[in-house]
């Protein structure tokens, strides 16, 4: 998963996890600040009237009786009731309780203020009532509206922390589209400054910059080294190669003595060819090879299968040939995709069973260009040698089955494939073969 989503992910669950927390955690506070809203505008009435009795006299409003007033929907009430002579008043604070109180032959619960006191040397008592019907109301649109706005604040945040994030991180993504992405030799890297005002990013950038420095100088010294190691031992090698033909010319040389320079030459003559592969690997990977070839497939592979028919009938091997449509590779070097598809089809008789098989098929790719895959019928290949099956000079067979060799025909494939910008994949089951692929651009 990308970082950008990750960040993503943290930020979505974490504005999750606090609107739970706040689902959980508002409606009591809504309640308790409804109560305390009600409570606090009951405390006002309570002075508004009680500034009305000392301004207009307690006679404007009790006359003999009790006196109560009612809103048309019953969820207010004041009433003002004149206590006995022996009542005094209380001296606490006026209370504010919960109690059900009965109102034109109905019941409702009421949020009551309640305070006892004295004008014109009579006891009186106000009450204040609300009813909770209304402070229910009131909770429900207050929690309601804290919830929604905590979810709207939420999403909100995810959003812009969202596109904050993907602010940040576009040089992130710049570096690995412009820089790391199929990058595969150092001489593919681009040394570009990237434009970011991040320390970390710049620091990222220069840092990777030096180390495809030190790499390609590193790789542009292998190569160089082993162009000149591969020119200066083919002298030596032919000059023994000479030698050892005019030995054999000698008639006084005894069949023993012949006998083991013929093995000389069989050494010496798979030595030649080592070095003529790595001298091949060493001009391709310096591209002192041109591409001007219209290169068709189906007729490389024609002239392989003749090549290599002594070999097939050798190990009595089938070869099948599947080109639905053939696929022409415009700019490419014909001798470099002879080697290629030689080596791969080569590969196929050398490790396969004695009596089997090799298929070739070609088709159009599902994303375009054109795919070719060379399956044979052996043992396959183990999951663990996977990682390492294109470098030089490894093989993975040993004993006597092993075929000749020093495991140069697939690290010659993958570097023509690259030349030509074809992918080479292997896609190996054990006990049922090996298919290579080549993705022809």
């Amino acid at each position: 998963m990308r970082l950008e989503a990750k960040l993503a992910l943290f930020n979505a669950l974490s504005k999750l996890l606090l609107v739970l927390l706040g689902a959980v955690v508002i409606p009591p506070i809504v309640s308790r600040v409804a109560v305390l809203h009600t409570d606090q505008r009951l405390r006002e009435m309570q002075a508004e009237v009680v500034q009305l009795i000392h301004r207009s006299g307690i006679s404007a409003f009790v006359q003999g009786e009790a006196y109560a007033d009612y809103n048309i929907l019953k969820q207010e009430y004041i009433t003002l009731t004149p206590l006995p002579a022996s009542a005094a008043p209380t001296a606490h604070r006026p209370r504010i309780f919960n109690e059900r109180r009965r109102v034109d032959n109905e019941t409702e619960d009421f949020r009551i203020l309640s305070e006892q006191f004295t004008e014109a040397g009579r006891h009186y008592r106000l009450e204040i009532g609300s009813s909770l019907a209304t402070v229910e109301l009131l909770t429900d649109t207050l929690r309601r509206m804290a919830l929604w706005m905590l979810v709207i604040g939420a999403a909100l945040t995810i959003v812009t922390d969202a596109a904050f994030a993907h602010y940040l991180l576009r040089p992130l993504r710049q570096l690995i589209r412009r820089k790391l992405r199929g990058v595969h030799h150092p001489s593919a890297y681009s040394y570009a400054p990237l434009d970011t005002d991040t320390t970390d990013f710049r620091r990222l950038d220069d840092s990777l910059s030096a180390m495809m420095s030190k790499i390609q100088s590193a790789f542009e010294k292998e190569r160089e080294f082993m162009s000149n190691v591969s020119h200066e031992l083919l002298t030596p090698v032919s000059i023994l190669q000479s030698r050892f033909e005019n030995m054999l010319q000698d008639s006084t040389l005894g069949h023993a003595h012949s006998l083991k320079i013929v093995e000389s030459q069989k050494t010496l003559y798979r030595l030649r060819n080592t070095v003529k592969t790595l001298l091949l690997i060493a001009n391709i990977e310096n591209e002192q090879y041109l591409r001007e070839d219209a290169v068709s497939v189906a007729a490389v592979l024609a002239e392989i299968a003749a090549e290599l028919e002594d070999r097939l009938a050798q190990r009595e091997l089938q070869l099948q040939q599947d080109l639905r449509p053939d696929y022409v590779l415009p700019q490419a070097n014909r001798t470099l995709v002879f080697t290629l598809l030689f080596n791969l089809s080569s590969n196929a008789i050398e490790y396969n069973c004695w009596g089997g098989s090799i298929r070739v098929q070609g088709r159009p790719g599902p994303q375009g260009g054109y795919v070719l895959r060379v399956t044979d019928t052996g043992p396959g290949i183990a999951p663990e040698h996977l990682p390492h099956l294109f470098d030089r000079f490894r093989r993975f067979q040993a004993g006597a089955a092993a075929p000749e060799g020093y495991g140069l025909g697939l690290p010659i494939a993958k570097t023509i494939a690259e030349f030509h910008k074809i992918g080479l994949t292997v896609a190996p089951e054990v006990g049922q073969g090996t298919t290579l692929q080549l993705q022809f651009p």
